[in-house]
């Protein structure tokens, strides 16, 4: 069409090259003549339709091209944050889109649906709460063909636990499984009970609760990975651990008896903690008195011995100085305590042999 008007001499919108009057003076581009260019379209959309348009027909046939864009334009969705879109064709999945502006082929060949992928969902197990059963009344009923199971020491307990998941993949969690609330509380009491088989009762009762359900997550989601469920587990929650209710009274009797021996056992404990350190010190005490009394005893026997070999030295360069000297150091050490008055016999006229000679000299003293 532009060439048509070049053909002609003129611009795209009929003005003459040199411009009209005012003596030949070169105008700028005229201004479109909007009215042409919708008859233009006109014409150009009658040539494309079957049988032209003619007469009335017109209205009808941009009301129909009005309606197309419409459609096309229907096609646009948008996923929130929240949420994974879901495109089916003629009802088959096909794809899933992340959140934002999307656009499917319109209705009636594809179809979205938009899940909530962000929403923590949970599963009770073993019991009923209010928000399960919609009762207003308050506590929870007790569900025991879920909640009993039979431990690794042939024990059995009553374990109540909720599990919580999230939607990871929503084109399998739609169509991979057909009900999603029970193939997860499926898994998880199968998964529970295979915990609780290889565990004895007594960690179940006490410490041994986390281990227990970080144990069981990771089975629960083994399980649902092998469905190609869509569903990822994010919390195991245990809610209560005790004996079945026959034997409960029983069973505290004997963890109250636990307690006591533990107490005993503490102050055993603790008395032998202090009797221990000081009979150790006590024999510590007796072993260095003994070395002490050793190493006098041996002292002294070497001196003696060393005394006698010197003694017996000099006996032997002169035995009688030695034997008298002997005789008067023995006869000193012998009559040191004696009370005894020596008479010289050639004095003896001047005393008198019955005088109490022992009381007269007690009496002087």
């Amino acid at each position: 069409m532009v060439d048509d008007f070049k053909g002609r001499g003129g611009s795209p919108w009929g003005s003459p090259p040199g411009g009209g009057g005012n003596g030949g003076f070169r105008r700028g581009p005229t201004p479109p003549n909007i009215d042409e260019i919708i008859k233009n379209l006109q014409d150009k959309i009658n040539k494309i339709l079957p049988g032209g348009a003619k007469g009335g027909n017109k209205p009808i046939f941009l009301g129909l091209i009005i309606l197309v864009i419409i459609w096309a334009l229907s096609g646009l969705y948008r996923v929130l944050p929240d949420e994974q879109g879901v495109v089916l064709r003629f009802g088959k999945f096909v794809s899933t889109t992340q959140p934002g502006l999307n656009y499917h082929i319109p209705f009636p060949i594809e179809s979205v649906l938009t899940p909530k992928v962000t929403k923590v969902n949970r599963i009770d197990i073993g019991f009923r709460s209010e928000r399960d059963t919609g009762f207003t009344s308050s506590g929870v009923a007790d569900v025991p063909e879920e909640s009993l199971m039979l431990t690794g020491d042939e024990n059995i307990v009553n374990i109540d636990f909720s599990v919580f998941w999230v939607i990871k993949d929503a084109g399998k969690f739609l169509f991979k499984i057909q009900d999603p609330q029970g193939t997860v509380k499926a898994a998880a009491e199968t998964a529970m009970r295979e915990v609780i088989a290889k565990s004895r009762i007594q960690p179940i009762l006490t410490e041994g609760r986390s281990a227990i359900e970080i144990e069981s997550q990771a089975i629960i989601q083994n399980i649902l990975d092998e469905y190609n469920s869509g569903i990822e587990v994010t919390q195991v929650q245990t809610q209560k651990a005790d004996p079945p209710d026959q034997v409960i009274d029983a069973f505290r009797d004997v963890q109250a008896a636990r307690a006591d021996m533990e107490r005993s056992k503490n102050e055993a404990e603790a008395y032998a903690n202090d009797v221990i350190p000081r009979a150790r010190g006590e024999a510590a005490k007796i072993l260095q008195a003994a070395e002490a009394y050793k190493k006098e005893v041996v002292a002294k026997a070497e001196g003696e011995a060393s005394r006698f070999v010197s003694i017996y030295n000099e006996y032997a360069k002169a035995k009688k100085v030695t034997q008298e000297r002997m005789y008067l150091e023995t006869m000193e050490k012998v009559l040191a305590d004696i009370n005894k008055i020596i008479i010289d016999k050639n004095s003896g006229s001047g005393v008198v042999p019955y005088l109490p000679l022992q009381e007269l000299k007690t009496g002087t003293n």
